[in-house]
């Protein structure tokens, strides 16, 4: 039986995947590293922190002497590896700290991996590295999707950190041997997702009656990824003999970012006008004052450097493993949508005076509050 270290597992995807893992994989031990900086939320984890295979610790991944005691003192035979900066606008506003974590941070952990699977212990592991396809860079809207061996091009700050990291996780093993796997994938949505991204950004502000901001025109093209099809996918690659390998895993569901925003819109009119309760307790959404949703909708300044497609090919996955994407975007929409209805507590708690702050600042518009 498996016994996993998952960084970041306070986070968006990694919280999700402790979720799913104890689920899937009942009496397999959970040790979840977390520095618990602004996107890590230990709400996330609240249903399973008691529990008897799971135990948190709250450090930095560029700790190597403690991710070292953690794999010694845990036996630890599995690592994955979710901790990173990802907000592409933060990236811009201040690349440094995506260095240190995405880059740095990652090195940490191998070589902890190396001195302690390798070195001292010689035990069969594996060490799985979640990328992104933000690392092959922009498509233009008749190019065939990213495929594994796409050339990297990455854009921003953020995916260029994390092209970086692919480098370092490939480069440990080839030198050294290290049982590594990766996965690059598209725009992942679902619970638990921090409130700066572009889908909880939507559903929150419609309930708040906050305006939508969309970068330049809105025609940016993203593939999204329901996260439960990611924990799955993960572990799919984590249960095969695959050491050296990497998968794109994609979604499946190509959008628009202005269509993106106009089907969360039509959602919460159809939701609100159906739910009188809703209205109640969201009295600032626009259908609980006789209006479309879509009226909130503002057009800002782009993004510096906004890539205008991402597209991905998981037919490598498909063929060797049996991973397909079982979530239709609508109906993974949908879902989304209720879980923010139903879980009001936990983004309240997010969205502070400082948050505010940072959103007038990072947008530029002053109706936004």
């Amino acid at each position: 039986m498996a016994r996993l270290l998952v960084t970041g597992g306070a986070g968006f995807i990694g919280a999700n995947f402790v979720h799913y893992w104890l689920k899937n994989h009942p009496g397999e031990r959970i040790v979840v590293l977390d520095a618990l900086t602004y996107a890590g939320n230990l709400f996330s984890l609240k249903d399973v922190k008691t529990g008897p295979d799971f135990r948190f610790v709250k450090g930095d991944i560029r700790n190597t002497e403690l991710v070292e005691h953690l794999l010694k003192q845990e036996r630890i035979d599995t690592l994955i590896h979710f901790a990173a900066e990802t907000h592409v606008d933060r990236s811009i506003l201040g690349p440094a700290a995506f260095i240190e974590t995405n880059v740095l941070g990652t090195h940490s952990l191998l070589v902890a991996a190396r001195n302690v699977w390798l070195v001292a212990d010689h035990i069969q592991h594996r060490f799985h590295h979640v990328s992104t396809d933000e690392v092959y860079g922009s498509l233009c809207s008749d190019d065939p999707p990213f495929e594994e061996l796409t050339r990297y091009s990455p854009s921003s700050p953020y995916s260029a950190s994390k092209a970086a990291s692919d480098h370092l996780v490939r480069a440990y093993h080839h030198t050294y041997g290290l049982q590594v796997t990766i996965s690059n994938c598209s725009n992942n949505y679902g619970p638990y997702h921090f409130p700066e991204k572009l889908i909880p950004l939507i559903i929150v502000n419609i309930l708040q009656g906050n305006v939508l901001p969309i970068y330049g025109d809105g025609q940016q093209v993203r593939d999204w990824l329901h996260v439960k099809d990611h924990c799955r996918a993960i572990d799919i690659i984590l249960q095969a003999d695959v050491a050296g390998e990497t998968y794109n895993v994609g979604g499946g569901g190509e959008l628009r970012n202005l269509d993106l925003v106009k089907l969360l819109c039509t959602m919460a009119d159809d939701l609100l006008k159906n739910e009188s309760h809703l209205g109640l307790r969201f009295p600032a959404c626009p259908v609980a004052q006789g209006r479309p949703c879509d009226s909130l909708i503002r057009f800002i300044a782009d993004r510096p450097g906004h890539d205008q497609r991402y597209a991905i090919n998981h037919h490598k996955i498909t063929e060797a493993l049996g991973y397909h994407p079982t979530t239709a975007i609508e109906e993974g929409l949908r879902e989304t949508f209720r879980w923010y209805l139903q879980n009001e507590w936990w983004w309240r708690g997010i969205l502070d005076e400082s948050y505010r702050d940072w959103l007038r600042t990072q947008y530029r518009a002053a109706d936004i509050n």
